[in-house]
Parts: structure tokens; sequence; C-alpha cells
């Protein structure tokens, strides 16, 4: 089974890498871009583990390993 992860900043934590792309689209002339937040992709192979345990352990996987639960959140979907 696969899994993705996605990570990103919470909404009330400035993101400079995002602004940073955001002024270059703008310049680039794509004047309805509004936000742009930048955020980490996952993906985990998983072997030997229920669809039931995976959803018990990935958020936490999630929460201690791939997210900083201080600034950032995390989604994940199951995607195989």
């Amino acid at each position: 089974m696969k899994v993705r992860i996605l990570v990103s900043y919470k909404k009330s934590i400035l993101d400079p890498q995002g602004q940073t792309v955001k002024n270059a689209l703008l310049t680039m002339g794509y004047n309805f871009i509004q936000d742009v937040r930048q955020g980490k992709v996952f993906e985990l192979e998983l072997e030997g583990i229920s669809q039931e345990e995976a959803r018990k352990v990935i958020p936490e996987i999630s929460d201690k390993a791939l997210a900083n639960p201080i600034i950032e959140k995390f989604s994940w979907e199951i995607i195989e």
C-alpha cells in the first residue's frame, strides 16, 4: 500500500519561500495568484500492515517524524 503525506505551514506561520514564489508569479503576469504556500510531500510504501492499522499509525508517524506540530500541519491519503 502507498500513502502520501502532505506537510505545510499552518496559516498563522509566515511562509517566505511561498511569498517568493508568489512574487515571481506576479512579476510574470499571473495577477490572479492570491497566495502560495510551500510544503513537503512524502510517499511511504507500506507492507505487512492493514489499512486499519495504517489509519492509526500514519498520523503518529507524521506528527512525530515528518511535521513540526508547532508550525506545520499535515494531511494524508492512501493512494494504492
